[in-house]
């Protein structure tokens, strides 16, 4: 019985780590669309740090990356950014691939 413990703790401790470890590439992911959309829209250094903090906020509104694509999307519009919705999402997956790698090899 403390065998079937023991694994039932491991496996409880390896969820947290997987969730947390998540979160933590779902933030990068943010971080990282915010600076591409940033240099799209002509920002550089400060500027584009900050914008990238914004879309990581506006990340944490609801849950999943809908937040995320509505904010950039507009943001695009405004400065007359010409990319399809597609575009726009297809980046998000790759940095989201990205940033789960990052994570992983802890950098």
């Amino acid at each position: 019985m403390a065998e079937f413990d023991d694994r039932e703790r491991a496996e409880e401790a390896k969820f947290k780590l997987d969730q947390e470890l998540e979160f933590k590439a779902q933030a990068r992911r943010a971080k990282l669309v915010g600076l591409w959309a940033a240099e799209l829209m002509g920002l550089s250094g400060q500027a584009a740090d900050d914008y990238a903090k914004s879309v990581v906020v506006a990340d944490l509104e609801e849950a999943g990356s809908e937040d995320i694509f509505r904010k950039v999307r507009a943001d695009l519009d405004l400065q007359s950014v010409q990319l399809s919705d597609h575009q726009i999402r297809a980046k998000m997956e790759e940095c989201l691939a990205t940033a789960r790698q990052q994570i992983k090899a802890g950098t």
